[in-house]
């Protein structure tokens, strides 16, 4: 029984309630409630307060309404137990067979165990990369790269449908600087003291003058134009690179040219003084952000007749609106947060809702130590740490798994060897262990020909039994969550909990049958409980984008 269908009793006990006149609810029922997991097993497998909730609006102090409600859970044959305690709170305890099919759910829901329909209909945008194509990703974009993949993940698995979106911002001076940069190295010049520098510099220089020789005898202007875009063609498709291999996918590679090439901004301006939100002074085009909460006014068009970039941040936002999507997720880096209450002013000034269209996320910084120092150096780009140096240090599972471990905005600080040491320490490890462990035990019971085929639920009642079973029961309300929270690191601590409470039950009972023991029903009982157990590790790492390795 998971506490979904166990808070579905209850409801079902309050409208028999309702409906022999013992008790009336003032407002009516609740239509759905939460049952909880006690902090102290004693007190039972479960717990609700919800005659605390409805008490007093029946007419009843909390206690009694209690009765009333414990009284009509005693007559379910699923629930063992009911007791109440303090001013009100309601205890349960579940049966062994109710609770045990709870494995078998598991197996027949499989790799969509976890999902829900929680956040069905909803569109979400969620861009969670924002770079110039101009150099490698780094340390910043490594940390979005896996919260954000995780998030969309998690998003998916709550029903909602998901565009993930990386923006890609290829206009301005950074551009130019990114051109001039290469084309002075391309002939061995200094590059500009305000230009990219870094070994990536001339490998990708040089790259570009021997697959495109003609490029040196172009006039000089057009040969900036030529290294530019060279230069971020070749760069862009690295990043990409660099991301599938981390496991992150975009499904739109958004170009901040476009918005200007296709009329975007100007569409976006138009539709703003729609709204009432611009005007001009000083020769230039301004939006009335402070009327939605940003502490001045912001610049559109300059008095040169330039858009400013917040221009293009307005006209991204019109234009992802204008696609579909109901919300528009942002993850932005912890300097950023001024741009907090400037996008939800441009949503307030497009007409929408900023507490329910537009959503910022502000990560905070990583640090990352190795043997004891803070890496600070990169051996291609010079001043940053790069994405693919991370992934050669520590792996993609172990980066992408710690990484996504922790709250995006409390800062962090990762260590090298602790992230790739092979010890019930790590916890990436710990919890890989786990799944590798539970697919040695399948792979024996295979060995000696024992079959899933059946298995009776009520001979999983073992204490340890009962405490797996519920951990597993709890995972569809933990995606939810996650999902609703946008908080996917919930999915690993849960993963380690649940990984926890899988080794002690293998050490309190045997599953497999030793020497010439006959294969007895409990030991299928608990090969069942054991493969659910491993679809449950499976799903949630492939939710943070880590693999479950089936050998360690």
């Amino acid at each position: 029984m998971t506490p979904e269908q166990l808070a579905e009793k209850i409801l079902q006990a309050l409208a028999a309630l309702a409906a022999d006149g013992t008790i009336t609810v003032e407002g009516g029922l609740p239509r759905e409630l939460k049952v909880e997991r006690p902090k102290n097993p004693e007190h039972g497998d479960y717990a609700t307060n919800v005659a605390m909730q409805l008490g007093k609006r029946a007419g009843l102090n909390p206690r009694q309404f209690a009765e009333l409600l414990a009284a009509k859970l005693r007559d379910d044959e699923a629930i063992t137990a009911v007791e109440i305690a303090g001013p009100g709170f309601i205890n349960l305890r579940v049966a062994a067979d109710a609770q045990g099919k709870v494995a078998q759910s598991i197996l027949e829901a499989g790799e969509k165990y976890g999902t829900s329909d929680s956040l069905q209909g909803r569109t979400i945008n969620l861009e969670f990369i924002s770079a110039n194509p101009t150099g490698p990703l780094h340390l910043g974009h490594t940390r979005w790269a896996a919260v954000g993949d995780a998030l969309a993940r998690v998003l998916t698995a709550a029903g909602a449908s998901v565009s993930r979106e990386f923006y890609i911002n290829d206009r301005g001076n950074q551009m130019d600087k990114f051109g001039e940069s290469l084309r002075a190295a391309a002939h061995g010049h200094k590059i500009p003291e305000d230009g990219y520098h870094g070994e990536y510099i001339l490998e990708l220089a040089q790259r570009i003058v021997a697959e495109i020789p003609d490029i040196l005898t172009l006039p000089e202007d057009e040969q900036l134009v030529a290294f530019r875009e060279a230069g971020y063609e070749r760069q862009l498709k690295e990043q990409q690179e660099q991301l599938e291999h981390f496991r992150t996918k975009f499904d739109v590679w958004f170009s901040e040219r476009s918005l200007h090439e296709q009329d975007g901004v100007p569409h976006a301006i138009q539709k703003l003084r729609d709204q009432g939100h611009l005007y001009e002074a000083d020769d230039a085009l301004w939006m009335r952000t402070t009327d939605f909460t940003d502490d001045k006014d912001r610049v559109l068009i300059r008095s040169n007749g330039e858009p400013t970039y917040f221009a293009s941040d307005a006209a991204y936002y019109v234009n992802k609106r204008e696609r579909g999507f109901e919300t528009c997720i942002y993850l932005l880096g912890a300097d950023h947060h001024g741009y907090v209450n400037r996008l939800k002013a441009i949503a307030a000034c497009a007409g929408d809702d900023p507490e329910h269209n537009i959503e910022i996320l502000i990560g905070q910084l990583v640090k990352i130590l190795k043997g004891g120092e803070e890496m600070r150096l990169s051996k291609r780009a010079g001043t940053i740490v790069t994405l693919a140096e991370l992934v050669e240090e520590g792996g993609v599972d172990g980066l992408r798994y710690t990484l996504c471990r922790y709250p995006a905005d409390s800062p962090l600080t990762l260590d090298i060897e602790e992230m790739t040491r092979q010890a019930s320490e790590n916890p990436v490890f710990y919890v890989q262990y786990a799944h590798a462990r539970l697919a040695s035990i399948l792979r024996n019971a295979d060995e000696l020909g024992i079959k899933l085929d059946e298995f009776d639920p009520g001979l999983l009642s073992h204490e340890r039994e009962g405490d797996l079973l519920r951990a597993l029961a709890e995972f569809p309300r933990v995606v939810a969550t996650a999902a609703e929270l946008r908080e996917p690191h919930r999915i690993a601590r849960y993963l380690e909990d649940t990984a926890s409470a899988f080794h002690k039950f293998y050490d309190s009972c045997r599953v497999l049958p030793r020497g010439d023991e006959e294969v007895e029903p409990v030991h299928k009982a608990r090969l069942t409980l054991v493969s659910a157990t491993r679809t449950v590790l499976a799903n949630g790492l492939d939710l943070l984008g880590v693999s479950a390795p089936e050998r360690m």
